[in-house]
């Protein structure tokens, strides 16, 4: 298919998709006699899994491990059940960095609000 084709099938811009191509992510592309990419069913599939993982907070790197086990038909369950919870300790860990930073935030925002109501500052 042509790119034209699959970024209206998968929602992402031709930029995208080829940076994906030259990241080795979306594979098996081949080249028309005028020159045009010709995408295999294959990479809309792999295209949807790209922006789904990458949603859900999953590095490049990580998707690349991913599409290539799935491609090589080497990933089992217990290597995904692995991936997903290392993916989701990793998650929690930056959940409890922001609700530690939004902590620091709302004390600010009380100490310029006390602040401002001791002084006649207006409140925004």
């Amino acid at each position: 298919m042509r790119i034209s084709e699959l970024e209206s099938r998968t929602g992402l811009g031709r930029h995208a998709l080829r940076f994906y191509e030259r990241e080795g992510l979306l594979v098996g592309v081949q080249r028309g006699q005028n020159n045009y990419r010709d995408y295999p069913e294959s990479a809309a599939r792999d295209a949807a899994l790209l922006q789904q993982l990458q949603s859900l907070g999953f590095s490049l790197q990580e998707i690349r491990q991913v599409l290539d086990a799935m491609r090589a038909k080497s990933i089992d369950c217990a290597k995904g059940a692995r991936l997903m919870a290392d993916k989701r300790t990793a998650i929690e860990a930056q959940i409890a960095n922001l609700r530690k930073v939004s902590k620091v935030l709302l004390r600010e925002q009380q100490r310029l609000q006390d602040r401002a109501a001791r002084y006649g500052l207006p409140k925004h």
